[in-house]
């Protein structure tokens, strides 16, 4: 009988020894370095979790290895092989070999942090780590470094055992590899819901640790999480030392063929270990489909290994999500998607030339065969576009609705903000008789004051009365959406949505990611909303906020650096004309707004330039932006004999609380310094104009296509009140209006009225302006020297290192 070696008790071995065994002919030797036979790897999370343990996973016990004839070297490390006397060397002594089949598996990768040595420092791999993890007790802290599915399943079951748990993810969202984005949001809300904190985007620098023993991870930010055990499940890499030392063909795993053999003919690799056709593994299903293939070639038999289509019925504790094929966007791809956000249901199917090739879901995953046979048979889909999401059973074709996120609103939600006025109020004067707008305004005063929130209350008749309510017809953000711009607004607010993905999936978007109309204003709506949750996304952004300077028709840029209040120096003159003469810039501009434009700058030129500019102590003049443009000043009492106040010192003031804000649209002021008005503050968002009692500031001018003087605020009589009356009135502006109206189309709806007794109320102008403030301390940056130091760190930017996450 011929000796047969296998190093390794896996998944995929402890499958190899059944079919070996049981076509007979062959001595076996399996040596593991664990202390047990094969169990479920896939199933430690349950046993971490409490809801099985570790008996009823162990999936080959001592009775099989007996009744096989299996010579059982557990416990015990393989030193070395020997290929040319063709032994395996052990701890406890060598093993002949005819035959010898590697599946040592994978090691999980442990980020070299400062402190990934201490005691409390672990990894999720085997029933040791499990155990650790299972050890720790209620009420201890842990920090979980990974937002995989091995991360998120050891985050889950100390969660599960009374476990303090934080995530710490470097990606944008959970799951990447498996999951897109809005299945990554419903999952990030489904595991916050319960109790786990999850942290994306965050970057760890250092682990703390006392006495040898950890007690906080450091993030880059420099927050701290204090912990009793870290968990790090950052991903795992081929184990190929062994065969490596061997002097097998090794590259990111060990080398085989279609028949598993490695570059050694006698030898044999199966498993996470292993790289086939530039493939490495990491779902079980291959694994096994490896192990039959090696017995087969054990046998004599003709057998060959193809890599096959596999879907991932994922096992995060409690949730439902599924993924098949290929996910990713592109330009010669569609997406059908169906989202029910009262159940948390999401589907997308991704097509390409009328074939399914990508399927994520999350919420309802019945149909996740059925739509991976879909895939797999590359199965022609043109005649069942319009019912494929719904699945194989949908009979009729039932319609979505498009009031699912209003009447998803729980009743203590509140609609009507001026009014303090909440969903379940206004259904009671609606079942109480109230059948029109006007009706519900003259019983709860909802939508009677600046009238944003005039959509949701339509939308709360239209919900409640059915087809009895005839509701005036609305215009849709986009396409994508039902709702209006004031709808999306309030919804922000009311669900406290703070994330593009929790936007499109709670409100029902129809698309994955918005379009190019839509993103732009929910991006301004979340930036205004919840400045320090939410990050800006400059994708959402329009080609000149992304490029900081404005696209001119033959393809180059103009460039505008800010000149505080109009008023420049010689330093920076010569720093304008070396930049100009520098780069060859053919036309320089003085511009309406008191500044220099330096057009037909070439796009590659653009970080040097800005490098060059804010060197001599240039920013970015925002002549792009969705934001303060311009302070326009004239020279007032500084020189001026007819000046009555500080107009250029109010100007620069004005300019620099106010630059780097993002608003709807474009807003330019101007201080004129008496009523001769050379500023020509009268036509402008934003007007001051100087008298001799004070300041009278207007609002709602505009001089472009429409021409509209200002209309007053207020008047004051200092210069304090003056910049705080302005910078409440750009926050009010900036709370309420719909995205890319300019003040003065916003006042028109919402009434001067409205705006003037909102900011009289001290109290509320103090919060404008403190909210203000806040936006203004995290986005006040110019992105000229942003952009400049990014391009001078990427030249030193190490290249990642890529690891094989487990998706079992």
């Amino acid at each position: 009988m011929k000796n047969l070696v296998i190093i390794g008790a896996g998944m995929a071995a402890g499958r190899l020894v059944e079919h070996v065994a049981d076509a007979g002919g062959w001595s076996i030797t399996l040596f593991n370095a664990e202390p047990r036979g094969t169990y479920n790897r896939i199933m430690l999370s349950p046993v971490l979790s409490g809801e099985k343990t570790y008996e009823e996973i162990v999936t080959h016990d001592a009775g099989f290895y007996e009744a096989k004839g299996v010579t059982c070297r557990f416990g015990e490390r393989v030193l070395r092989i020997d290929r040319e006397m063709k032994v395996v060397e052990g701890e406890n002594g060598h093993v002949p070999y005819d035959k010898l089949v590697i599946a040592t598996g994978s090691t999980p990768f442990i980020i070299p942090l400062p402190g990934h040595d201490l005691d409390g420092v672990i990894a999720y791999r085997d029933l040791e780590d499990t155990q650790r993890m299972m050890a720790l007790g209620e009420g201890k802290k842990a920090v979980v470094i990974g937002g995989g599915l091995l991360g998120l399943e050891a985050a889950a079951g100390m969660h599960a055992r009374g476990v303090d748990v934080t995530v710490v993810h470097l990606m944008g969202h959970l799951m990447e590899r498996q999951l897109d984005e809005a299945a990554g949001y419903l999952l990030r809300k489904d595991l916050v819901g319960r109790g786990i904190k999850v942290l994306v985007s965050t970057n760890s620098r250092e682990i703390l640790g006392e006495d040898g023993r950890v007690t906080a991870l450091r993030l880059e930010d420099g927050r701290e999480l204090p912990c009793d055990l870290l968990v790090m499940a950052v991903g795992i890499r081929p184990a190929t030392a062994l065969a490596a030392e061997a002097g097998l063909a090794t590259g990111r795993g060990i080398h085989v063929d279609d028949q598993m053999v490695s570059s050694d003919p006698d030898i044999l690799a199966i498993g996470e270990c292993i790289e086939h056709d530039g493939q490495i593994f990491g779902l079980v299903a291959p694994l096994y489909d490896q192990a039959k293939v090696a017995a087969a070639t054990l046998a004599g038999a003709e057998a060959a290994f193809a890599n096959r289509e596999t879907s991932t019925k994922l096992k995060v504790t409690g949730c439902d999500l599924f993924s098949a094929g290929d996910f990713a966007e592109g330009d010669d791809r569609e997406d059908i998607v169906f989202r029910d956000p009262a159940r948390g249901v999401y589907k997308r199917l991704v097509l390409q030339d009328n074939r399914v090739i990508g399927a994520v879901m999350y919420g309802d995953t019945v149909d996740g065969a059925w739509f991976h046979g879909l895939i797999k048979d590359r199965t022609d889909v043109s005649g069942m576009r319009d019912t494929l999401i719904f699945g194989p059973s949908f009979q009729g074709g039932a319609a979505l609705d498009p009031m699912a996120a209003v009447a998803a609103l729980p009743a203590d939600a509140e609609i009507c903000g001026c009014n303090g006025v909440c969903k379940g109020r206004i259904v009671e004067a609606i079942e109480g008789g109230a059948g029109s707008l006007d009706a519900v305004r003259a019983t709860t005063k909802a939508s009677g004051s600046c009238g944003t929130c005039t959509g949701l209350v339509e939308q709360l008749l239209a919900v409640t009365l059915g087809d009895a309510f005839e509701r005036p017809t609305a215009q849709p953000v986009c396409g994508c959406t039902e709702l209006t711009h004031e709808d999306v607004r309030r919804l922000i607010k009311a669900q406290e949505l703070k994330s593009q993905q929790a936007v499109w999936q709670e409100l029902g978007w129809s698309t994955v990611n918005g379009c190019h109309v839509c993103r732009p204003a929910v991006n301004f709506y979340l930036l205004a909303d919840w400045p320090v949750d939410y990050q800006d996304d400059p994708q959402s952004r329009f080609v000149n906020e992304r490029k900081h300077a404005n696209i001119q028709k033959d393809g180059t840029f103009s460039v505008v650096p800010r000149m505080w209040g109009g008023i420049t120096s010689a330093t920076e003159l010569r720093a304008i004309a070396d930049a100009a003469e520098k780069y060859n810039v053919p036309t320089v501009k003085v511009t309406g707004g008191q500044r220099i434009d330096l057009l037909g700058v070439r796009g590659e030129d653009l970080p040097a330039i800005w490098a060059d500019l804010n060197r001599a102590g240039l920013v970015s003049g925002h002549a792009y932006a969705k934001g303060l443009r311009t302070v326009k000043t004239c020279v007032g009492t500084d020189h001026c004999r007819f000046g009555t106040q500080d107009s250029t010192g109010l100007g620069i003031k004005l300019e620099k609380a106010l630059w780097g804000s993002w608003t709807p649209h474009k807003v330019k002021l101007a201080v004129s310094g008496c009523p001769r008005n050379c500023a020509e503050a009268t036509c402008k968002d934003v007007g001051v104009v100087c008298v001799d009692s004070g300041f009278e500031v207007g609002v709602g001018g505009a001089a472009g296509m429409d021409v509209k003087e200002t209309e007053p605020l207020v008047k004051v009589a200092t210069e304090e009140e003056a910049l705080a009356w302005t910078i409440a009135f750009v926050q009010l502006y900036r709370e309420n209006a719909k995205y890319l109206d300019r003040p003065y189309k916003w006042i028109a709806k919402v009434g001067l009225d409205w705006v003037r007794e909102t900011l009289s109320v001290p109290e509320e102008r103090a919060r404008l302006i403190a909210a203000f403030e806040l936006s203004q301390s995290i986005y006040q940056k110019d992105p000229w020297a942003e952009r400049a130091r990014d391009e001078e760190a990427r030249k030193f930017a190490p290249i990642a290192d890529l690891t094989l996450e487990a998706a079992e």
